[in-house]
């Protein structure tokens, strides 16, 4: 497998993750997220598993309590420790795999801690329904409680850039800065074609041609198949069912009162939202903000741009984001 290629499909589950407008309009708001079978559980760990090869080795892999389930943590050791550090918030349907292709440069800012959303496919356990935006906050802040540090530079990648927002906007004292990378549902909504080709994706019965010519459309018309990060997604898409409620879509007022730093990066030809409109919101709304629009790049920006939307983060961080 030719790492180029790998890199098209890295963000998958960010893309997969925009089955948003199919997986959240067929789901209701309880009990807890599941796998639907045991061999379906099964077939998503050996994925995962062969995924997580193209990862560094973590150097501690935890499980941390919350009210609502424990959340897989891995902390990967960083080559410095000039700035608060670096926790990843992958896409809906992915999980820590995805940052495969970011790692070796994000570990050249220091330590990184990257997650699998609870109520999500992935490691962590969902065990207390999940019903409003007050419980999402409510999970990430009591995990990052849990972690040594006071402080931190949150990464949110497509929903996870919305679950950072969302952190951000009702429990921020522990962010010091925030970084969205495409995120989903907060600097616009879902265009109408992403939100109808994603419908047919979401039904888990139909052939998993629907699931891969929708993660293809998302990243830009690249090739998903025979890939571990691809394999895992469409897994997940089809063995685990989502039970928490649609994110809504963040306000203009939300995002102006976000006090920390905050670093916005929006893909050109995503699919996602209107990408002129997203840079014109995120530009008006935000008030102590660094925007970056990359005008060649898909939803999949983070594995299409793994070095650019590094050196982006540093200079951010060299400015907002140290320790002192």
């Amino acid at each position: 497998m030719k790492k180029p290629k790998r890199r098209l499909l890295i963000a998958l589950g960010v893309v997969g993750a925009l089955v948003l407008a199919g997986v959240f309009v067929l789901r209701t708001p309880s009990p807890v997220g599941h796998w639907n079978s045991a061999s379906g559980y099964e077939d998503y760990l050996a994925k995962y598993g062969r995924s997580m090869q193209d990862m560094p080795k973590p150097a501690a892999t935890l499980d941390v309590r919350t009210d609502y389930g424990l959340v897989r943590v891995y902390r990967f050791a960083g080559a410095q420790q000039k700035f608060h550090p670096l926790v990843l918030l992958p896409g809906t349907m992915s999980g820590t795999p995805v940052w495969a292709d970011n790692m070796p440069s994000l570990l050249k800012l220091g330590d990184v801690y990257a997650l699998d959303l609870l109520g999500e496919p992935g490691m962590s356990i969902q065990n207390r329904p999940i019903t409003s935006a007050e419980d999402k906050a409510a999970w990430l802040d009591q995990m990052l409680a849990a972690l040594p540090e006071q402080k931190f530079n949150v990464l949110g990648l497509s929903i996870g850039g919305w679950t950072a927002t969302n952190l951000a906007v009702r429990r921020p004292d522990r962010i010091a800065t925030l970084s969205l990378v495409e995120p989903a549902l907060t600097f616009g909504s879902i265009p109408a074609e992403t939100a109808v080709r994603a419908l047919p994706a979401s039904v888990k019965w139909l052939p998993r041609s629907w699931r891969d010519s929708f993660s293809s459309y998302t990243a830009g018309g690249a090739p998903v198949e025979h890939v571990p990060v691809a394999e895992m997604i469409e897994s997940a898409m089809k063995n685990y069912t989502i039970r928490q409620p649609q994110p809504g879509q963040m306000t203009e007022e939300q995002l102006a009162g976000l006090k920390m730093p905050v670093l916005a990066i929006i893909a050109g030809k995503s699919v996602m939202h209107d990408p002129v409109k997203a840079r014109e919101v995120a530009e008006r709304a935000l008030k102590n903000k660094t925007v970056k629009f990359y005008p060649e790049a898909s939803h999949a920006i983070n594995g299409e741009y793994p070095d650019q939307l590094a050196g982006d983060l540093q200079a951010f961080l060299t400015i907002h984001g140290r320790t002192s």
